[in-house]
This record gives structure tokens, C-alpha cells and sequence, in this order.
């Protein structure tokens, strides 16, 4: 075959445009509104973070980031229905890393938390308090047990629900202290704090936040312990779990940003570090401080190994105790 020389440029032009073409990249991310689902009410720590999270992350990144709250099964409602979503990027979960470390050991998620689901970025970890309400005549944690003991089922004690590492808390407690504890589980925190501060029940776990030192210091509620590594700065006097005899017990909450697996790893990238530059601002490291929390700044793959870790702790720590979903 014969080729002419304007024939032969045409060719050349539409090979040479046939890899630039393939070549083109998808849309650009971020296109339209981000959706981050907090996985419990409004109203508590994670929500109010959460929040603050979101209007740091819409200011950087050029678009809406709006808030969900998909409340349930403490946390793995809202972290379930993440899994299932399209993994373009455009929607997340804020919650504890217990959906993922915590209640497949208890029972079924409804998604896989290692197939299902890629950790993005931490956020924080925040202590748990453990805080008498105005139902509890008794001074202290140990007097508390000792009514328990003397009382069968007399005690109250409020958590955010089945599977959820105030439940792991409370159930460590009543197998070392050989006291028998009425548990009583919420969906979350909002209501939870309601019924607290009316008296409810006696004793409830509940992660650290402004609102609650608030109520502290107006003597609405009384901390008997924490579950830090350290006690904390705006409650010194308040022993750590550990400090009482039971390290086992002595647990906190680690916070972060999962979005469903499949996600483009280049929108996990972008995202982590999205979401390390707004701990990083004074504002909001202002507001976790104030609250007690921890910022915490991960890579993905620094995440996924906290989860994991977690997870294998978990797993143990059910199986000795014996801890079965309520």
C-alpha cells in the first residue's frame, strides 16, 4: 500500500493520540459534596469533632462536607452502612475503631471489617470515664463495688451499648470485683447523658468531652475513674482504672475516618493528609485538648496497624473474660 505524505502525518497524529486519550485522567476528586457518617447521635464527643472536622476539610478542599448521623449497634450501623457504599470517595464514617476491633468478636457486623472497610486517617483517641450520677449515694468506685457485692443487680450501669468499650469496661469490673452490675446499654451518648443527669441509674461510662467536664464541674455528675494511660490534666484527683487495681479494664477510644474498600488509594492519600493538616491547625487541637482527647496523626497503613492491634487485644480480653453480647 501506497502512502502519502499527508496520509502518513494523519496516521502518525491518530497513533500518537490514541495513549494521550487512554492516558486522560478520570474526574477530578473532589467534584461534589463530601458525606461524613458519624456512627453515633448527636449531641456527644464524636459528633461534635466530627463536625469541627468537617468544616475544616470543606474549607480546604473546595466543596461541601456535610454530617450524617447513623446512629446503632454501637457504631456498626453507621460503619456498616459506609461499607456499602459507592467507594468514590465522597462518603466516610467518623467513629471508635470498636466496630472494626470489637463487636465481630461479639457477634455479626453485617460487613466484614478487614474485606469491607480501609482506615483512612486517625483522628483522636479520648478516655472513658467512669462517672457516678446523683442516684449513687456512695463516695467511691470501691464502695460502689462493695454495695454491688452486698446487693445483687442494686447498681445500675449505663453504657452506649452492647459491644461497645464501655460494655468491655463494666464487664472487666464485675468479673474482678466479683459484683453483680445491672447493665444497661443506650444507642449512643445524647440520651444516654439525659437520663444521666437525671438521676436514671447510678454509674455511667462515657468518653470524655467538654460537655461532660461542664457537668462535672457544676457537680451535675462525679467522676469515680478513668480509663487513660495517665490521669487527666482537668482531673487530677480522678484515679486511671489501673491506679485502682484494674488495669484490664484501664481502656480508651481511638477515633478515625474509614471509607468503604475500593476506594482509590490516591483519594485515601489525599484525604490522610487533608485530614493531618486540620489536626495540625490551633483550632481544632484546641478543641480536642479541651475535651480531654488525643489527636492522633497516622498514615493509612500506621491505622490499619492500630485497628489490628487492637482487634487482637480485643479478641483475647473477650475470651478470657468470658464476655458475651447482651
Amino acid at each position: 500500500m501506497t502512502f502519502t505524505r499527508r496520509k502518513l502525518l494523519t496516521l502518525t497524529g491518530s497513533a500518537l493520540a490514541l495513549p494521550c486519550a487512554l492516558a486522560q485522567p478520570g474526574p477530578i476528586w473532589p467534584s461534589k459534596p463530601l458525606k461524613i457518617v458519624v456512627a453515633y447521635p448527636p449531641g456527644g464527643v464524636s459528633d461534635v469533632i466530627a463536625r469541627a472536622l468537617a468544616e475544616q476539610l470543606a474549607s480546604r478542599l473546595g466543596v461541601p462536607v456535610l454530617v450524617d448521623n447513623k446512629a446503632g449497634a454501637s457504631g456498626s450501623l453507621g460503619v456498616g452502612w459506609v461499607a456499602k457504599s459507592a467507594a468514590d470517595g465522597y462518603t466516610l464514617a467518623f467513629s471508635a475503631i470498636s466496630p472494626l476491633t470489637l463487636s465481630p468478636h461479639l457477634g455479626k457486623s453485617g460487613f466484614d471489617p478487614v474485606k469491607d472497610i480501609v482506615p483512612v486517617a486517625s483522628v483522636m483517641y479520648s478516655p472513658v470515664l467512669i462517672t457516678a450520677t446523683s442516684a449513687l449515694k456512695e463516695g467511691d468506685l470501691k464502695r460502689l463495688l462493695e454495695t454491688a457485692r452486698a446487693r445483687p443487680g442494686a447498681m445500675r450501669w449505663a453504657t452506649s451499648g452492647p459491644a461497645s468499650l464501655g460494655h468491655v469496661m463494666l464487664e472487666q469490673i464485675r468479673a474482678a470485683a466479683h459484683a453483680d452490675i445491672t447493665h444497661v446499654p443506650y444507642k449512643g451518648g445524647g440520651q444516654q447523658i439525659t437520663d444521666a443527669l437525671s438521676g436514671q441509674f447510678e454509674v455511667l461510662s462515657v468518653n470524655t468531652s467538654s460537655a461532660i467536664l461542664q457537668h462535672i464541674k457544676t457537680g451535675k455528675l462525679r467522676p469515680l475513674a478513668v480509663g487513660a494511660p495517665a490521669r487527666l490534666n482537668n482531673l487530677p484527683t480522678v484515679p486511671t482504672l489501673a491506679e485502682l487495681g484494674y488495669p484490664a479494664a484501664n481502656l480508651s477510644s481511638h477515633f478515625g475516618i474509614l471509607a468503604p474498600a475500593g476506594t482509590p488509594a490516591p483519594v485515601v492519600t489525599r484525604l490522610n493528609g487533608e485530614i493531618n493538616a486540620v489536626l495540625s491547625t490551633p483550632a481544632i487541637r484546641e478543641r480536642l485538648l479541651a475535651a480531654e482527647c488525643v489527636p492522633e496523626q497516622t498514615s493509612p497503613t500506621e491505622f490499619a496497624g492500630l485497628i489490628a492491634a487492637e482487634s487482637a487485644g480485643m479478641a483475647r480480653i473477650i475470651r478470657d473474660a468470658q464476655i458475651k453480647a447482651e
